[in-house]
This record gives structure tokens, C-alpha cells and sequence, in this order.
């Protein structure tokens, strides 16, 4: 399996949130790292291409709930 690299921008609102639960939940195969902005942070996720896949369409679905 190949290792993937994606990248979800996340509005600093949220960003917090995001890291928290990152920093706290066992993301197994999952790396991931953050690039802070002014109005957000850039958040790389790399690994399985299709773990990384389903984790950058969950976060986005999250951002867009509001």
C-alpha cells in the first residue's frame, strides 16, 4: 500500500478543536502535522493512502457542518 499526504486548511476557530482531539485520540498509522497561519492552520496528514483519504473527507464534512 502507498502512503499519501493531504492537506485540510482548518479556520483558526477550529483548530484547536482539531488538535486536541489529534493530540489526544491513538491515530495509529496516521501522522500528522500543523502549519499555523493568521487565519487558520494547514494540517498535513500522512500514510495508507486510504486511511488519509477517509480522514481528510471527514474533516471536511466536520468544516462544513459549521
Amino acid at each position: 500500500m502507498s502512503d499519501a499526504t493531504y492537506m485540510s486548511f482548518v479556520p483558526r476557530s477550529k483548530r484547536d478543536k482539531l488538535r486536541r482531539v489529534l493530540e489526544t485520540e491513538d491515530t495509529g498509522a496516521l501522522r500528522w502535522t500543523e502549519k499555523r497561519g493568521l487565519f487558520g492552520s494547514e494540517f498535513y496528514f500522512s500514510g495508507p493512502s486510504a486511511l488519509v483519504r477517509k480522514t481528510h473527507a471527514y474533516i471536511t464534512a466536520w468544516l462544513a457542518d459549521g
